[in-house]
């Protein structure tokens, strides 16, 4: 893809809307017919919908550190953060899960951060009752800001830290909300802006090395998080730091970050007592 910036990609959504620059930008890069593009994205989305709705709370991955929470949280119905936004959460461990027990996923942008686009839009979806063709103009946005911030930044947890598997997601759900929410180019930016601000720094540090604890649970915290930035971005809250900085930022914190803390398992909460007693008892190291 050509945009190397949110500010060529604004630029492009001047003529079009920001999904269709992204999806001409497909056609352009890839050489295929916008028939084939929409189709691929589409099945993108079909895959998402595929991954909750095989949810099976009895599952449990190999290792048996991963499994049931996601109905757990869906039949407390706690209250305290109301329908949608259980719903969100409960849906973002679904997913989460069936990463984790080798289900089939999509990788929006890792399989360490998948829960947190479906997470945003299914429920979304239901609440608002967007059609499918709705949903898969928002993934072609969430797809055109993860395309910048990989290659601005970094995607990959083994090189940023889980601010570039969480964060990356949690930024293109909230771009992606707020287009489904008629929102404008600029401030799609500042959501995407807005939420890698407050996941900046954010370590990668598995237990046992696997992309379970804490991984899943991020992808909840990831999913809320874009909620929280779509919607002061709605609301006129900008970002005084513009999108790309930001971006830079967060290649220059992954930088800094000791390999400890990118995905090597050997800082944070791998290091606890707890995390290495697990580490031993499931791998025999």
């Amino acid at each position: 893809m050509s945009f190397g910036s949110v500010e060529s990609l604004l630029r492009a959504a001047e003529s079009v809307p920001v999904w269709e620059a992204v999806l001409l930008d497909d056609l352009s890069d890839r050489g295929v017919e916008r028939e084939a593009s929409w189709e691929k994205m589409a099945g993108l989305w079909r895959a998402m919908e595929e991954s909750v709705a095989s949810y099976d709370p009895e599952r449990r991955s190999a290792c048996g550190l991963t499994g049931g929470d996601g109905a757990k949280v869906e039949h407390a119905q706690i209250g305290l953060c109301g329908p949608v936004l259980t719903a969100v959460m409960a849906t973002a461990l679904k997913v989460g899960e069936c990463n984790a027990c080798m289900g089939r996923i999509v990788a929006a942008p890792t399989a360490g951060a998948s829960g947190v686009l479906p997470a945003v839009l299914l429920p979304m979806k239901e609440k608002y009752n967007f059609s499918d063709d709705d949903m898969v103009r928002a993934l072609y946005v969430s797809a055109g800001f993860g395309q910048v911030i990989a290659t601005r930044a970094s995607i990959a947890g083994a090189e940023g830290g889980c601010q570039a598997e969480v964060g990356s997601a949690s930024a293109m759900a909230a771009a992606a909300l707020v287009a489904l929410l008629g929102g404008t180019p600029e401030q799609m930016a500042w959501a995407c802006a807005t939420a890698l601000q407050n996941l900046m720094g954010l370590v990668c540090d598995p237990v046992a090395g696997l992309v379970e604890l804490p991984c899943v649970k991020r992808n909840v915290i990831g999913a809320v998080n874009a909620l929280t930035a779509a919607e002061l971005a709605l609301a006129g809250v900008g970002s005084p730091i513009p999108c790309d900085e930001v971006i830079d930022a967060m290649r220059s914190v992954g930088d800094v970050l000791p390999a400890s803390l990118r995905e090597t398992g050997g800082g944070g909460l791998a290091a606890t007592p707890t995390g290495r007693r697990i580490a031993e008892e499931l791998l025999g190291r």
